[in-house]
């Protein structure tokens, strides 16, 4: 069964622009959105308002860094210090140009960092670069389940 994406992403104008991208680029996959980092664990952890969703790992997570309540990098270390959950493929998807940034998401695991374009089309290219190589490249582990 192959898994749906999850993004995670509190700009109402880059979702958007994400899953158009996706349905441009015809991902068949069902996409979820969370808005914050504490409704990302509780999705990945199956915790709170995701208690009761379908079994199963994300394909992929869709990770921005600045995110209310937690943020990314926090996100991505809780995530890969579980056994449950860590070799879900993460990539943080931000438009933070901090070195810093990146080297502590590589740090802590993430599969792949991508700043986000500021330019529409780089935007919607990039974004379909990655669902086809997350969905269609890529070999996913084993579920853990």
């Amino acid at each position: 069964m192959v898994g749906p994406i999850l993004i995670v992403e509190d700009n109402p104008d880059d979702e958007a622009l994400i899953l158009r991208a996706l349905k441009k680029c015809n991902v068949k996959n069902e996409v979820e959105v969370v808005r914050d980092g504490a409704e990302a664990l509780d999705y990945l952890f199956k915790n709170g308002q995701f208690a009761t969703r379908a079994t199963g790992d994300p394909t992929v997570v869709l990770l921005d860094i600045r995110l209310p309540k937690i943020n990314g990098l926090e996100v991505l270390e809780r995530v890969r210090a579980d056994p449950r959950t860590r070799r879900v493929p993460v990539v943080m998807l931000t438009s933070s140009d901090e070195q810093e940034d990146m080297i502590r998401s590589y740090d802590l695991g993430c599969n792949s960092y991508v700043r986000k374009p500021v330019e529409f089309d780089k935007f919607m290219e990039a974004i379909g670069s990655l669902g086809l190589y997350w969905l269609l490249v890529n070999e996913p582990p084993p579920q853990t389940e």
